[in-house]
């Protein structure tokens, strides 16, 4: 089973899932065997509430491959979340950095995608 298992598991239930450190509580969503912070070997996998702020933003003009193409142009985003982590994901055009933002999910090309839009207020 690959590393990233967990997390593209939590794609498929509709959930944001990261790591966080047993030892020191660090978050990271990146798979890895040890804390990127302290080195501890005892992560655990959790669901995020889904909610974040946009770090980094930028449009798609030209796809990466064929399958994409349907897409472009699209907005693919950078989220740090509420947790403390930060993921990759598409999001709904007009994102800026800065926007408080909610997770929402799609499937395109027989996988399921992370899509960021505008948190509303009461969420």
């Amino acid at each position: 089973m690959s590393a990233a298992a967990p997390f593209v598991e939590g794609l498929a239930r509709r959930e944001v899932r990261y790591q966080a450190c047993t030892g020191c509580g660090h978050a990271q969503t990146l798979a890895r065997h040890a804390c990127s912070r302290c080195g501890a070997t005892t992560l655990e996998w959790r669901r995020a509430a889904g909610m974040g702020t946009v770090y980094s933003s930028t449009v798609v003009m030209r796809a990466p491959s064929q399958a994409y193409r349907a897409l472009a142009p699209y907005t693919i985003v950078i989220v740090t979340l509420d947790e403390g982590c930060r993921v990759m994901g598409h999001a709904t055009p007009g994102i800026a950095i800065g926007d408080r933002v909610a997770a929402g999910f799609f499937e395109f090309d027989g996988r399921p995608l992370l899509r960021f839009a505008p948190a509303s207020d009461d969420t």
